[in-house]
């Protein structure tokens, strides 16, 4: 994932928190906002409660790989994918299909 598709400010978090326009599955949340940069741009919020830090290093690059490899044509927006405690827990192959499934109804 390139530097310039990741949400940094936590005021850009924020705002997509505020939104609430929210999709749940099984591993994530997601949330969606549009952006003032006309391109897509990703944040993942891992909480502590998932494990030490090298566990929730590791669940965010799983989600970095998983965007990267998904071949998917996003739009201009913001998402925030929030990662729930079942994550820690989850294989890649998993992990996978859960957010491809989700992030595939945002492909259109």
């Amino acid at each position: 994932m390139k530097k310039i598709n990741i949400v940094k400010e936590k005021k850009d978090f924020d705002k997509a928190f505020k939104l609430r326009n929210q999709i749940k599955s099984k591993y994530t949340y997601i949330y969606i906002k549009d952006n003032d940069v006309n391109i897509h741009r990703f944040g993942i919020c891992v909480s502590k409660k998932l494990g030490k830090a090298h566990t929730r290093n590791l669940i965010k690059r799983r989600v970095k790989d998983i965007i990267d490899k998904s071949k998917l044509q996003f739009k201009p927006k913001d998402y925030i994918i929030v990662l729930k405690k079942s994550a820690s827990d989850a294989e890649y192959l998993d992990l996978k299909e859960d957010l491809i499934s989700v992030l595939k109804k945002f492909d259109r």
